[in-house]
């Protein structure tokens, strides 16, 4: 009898880590190498690879595309065999992976082309959308970096695939027994379905978690003035430039929020039932959109480095989370997480609990307005670069009082910026 071997799903050493299958790279029957990719895993918004553990046909697939998966449970199986015994690549009566068809393939493999090429650059969400309406990645035109296709792409051709005028058709006659006076019925609403993806899934379930079922949310709102963070980001930004660091606003976000949660450690802090546990290090994320979902990439030890060193750690993170590129420890162990909302136009925001962290930091648009100042004894109104900044918390670990002591503290950074820092 042919020995079988378990394709074991990895164990995590992160409490609580969750994770779906994504794809296989094999079928049921295609022979693979000892230590080949094999498939992905969407675990705590990162794609990981599995490797095989053993060279041999695919015999069997347990787990399929969006199903939970279990540190070290079996996922699939592998019968050991020489590559050279191989003869046909899907064997008779072998369980395929649902919504692949299965095809008979000889050994000479297909030579790569662009498209073929193109298409290993594409996320498992656009791949996962192509897939369901028969499309191939040759027909839609990609707008993103290096002609590559993004999630809007597939969305725009598919509507304007359904808004093309349909043939034209001989008018039905009225059935001879419906009464003239009959209404019509109400024609159905145009509408499409886009499947969601892991990360929106456990997005999902985790927000639900985190603001229904485990921290009463509180939120509290100030407001800061940017004139000197902007002052000395024009001073420094080309100097960074030449030495190829992009010099964000987030960096300074993320220097002013060390600052703040030094002075108020409680914020830096996890909810037990018997005591707040409060951290040393200053473990940042950064929440990233991407096509497939909100990210959380986490800048470990924020308060070793200076603003040169965050700016840099920042700039490389956000790169490969939108590129999917980020390891699994790079969104671990977080102990804050700050949202720059502003970013895409939002004033103000009460955004939810990164669990099992005890607040999160929202940074509303950067925006001219008018400030009353006090100048010689006098109220004078003068123009200012302003930001609405806030902190929600998780009452049970935090109160008003820490809330209101952090933001004063993180405002306080921002504004007394040093020209020269």
């Amino acid at each position: 009898m042919a020995e079988l071997i378990d394709i074991i799903a990895p164990e995590s050493d992160q409490e609580g880590t969750e994770s779906f299958m994504e794809r296989w790279f094999k079928q049921p029957g295609e022979y693979v190498e000892q230590y080949e990719p094999l498939l992905e895993l969407n675990t705590d918004k990162v794609t990981i690879e599995v490797p095989a553990p053993a060279g041999g046909v695919l015999k069997e697939i347990l787990k399929h595309p969006n199903e939970p998966v279990a540190p070290g449970e079996v996922l699939g199986r592998i019968e050991i065999a020489e590559k050279a015994q191989v003869k046909t690549v899907v064997g008779a009566g072998a369980k395929t992976d649902p919504g692949v068809e299965a095809e008979e393939r000889g050994e000479i493999e297909a030579p790569a082309t662009a498209a073929g090429e193109a298409a290993q650059e594409l996320t498992p969400a656009v791949r996962r959308l192509l897939r369901q309406h028969d499309l191939a990645p040759a027909q839609i035109s990609g707008t993103g970096r290096g002609g590559r296709i993004t999630l809007d792409d597939v969305e725009t051709y598919l509507a304007g695939r359904q808004t093309a005028p349909a043939p034209a058709s001989a008018p039905a006659s009225a059935p001879a027994s419906a009464p003239a006076s009959a209404p019509a019925s109400a024609p159905d609403i145009p509408s499409r379905k886009i499947p969601h993806t892991p990360i929106r899934m456990r997005t999902a379930r985790h927000m639900v978690e985190s603001m229904l079922h485990t921290a009463p949310h509180v939120t509290a709102v100030f407001d800061a003035d940017l004139s000197a963070v902007i002052a000395h980001r024009e001073a420094n930004q080309a100097e960074f430039g030449e030495k190829g660091v992009k010099l964000t606003y987030s960096a300074y976000f993320v220097i002013a929020a060390v600052k703040a949660l030094q002075a108020v450690p409680e914020v830096n802090s996890r909810w037990h039932e018997e005591a707040l546990e409060v951290f040393q290090d200053c473990n940042i994320g950064i929440a990233a959109a991407t096509e497939s979902g909100l990210v959380v990439p986490v800048i470990h030890r924020a308060q070793k480095l200076d603003l040169f060193g965050v700016a840099g750690r920042l700039q490389d993170l956000t790169e490969r989370a939108r590129e999917g590129k980020l390891a699994q420890p790079e969104v671990q162990n977080g102990t804050f997480t700050i949202t720059n909302h502003g970013m895409t136009g939002s004033l103000i925001a009460t955004p939810i609990i990164h669990q099992p962290q005890s607040a999160i930091l929202g940074i509303g648009k950067l925006e001219k307005r008018a400030v009353v100042a006090e100048k010689k004894g006098k109220d004078v109104v003068e123009i200012k670069p302003m930001v609405y900044v806030t902190l929600t918390i998780d009452h049970r670990a935090l109160d008003g009082f820490q809330a209101n002591r952090f933001l004063t503290e993180f405002v306080e950074a921002l504004e007394s910026w040093p020209a020269k820092a």
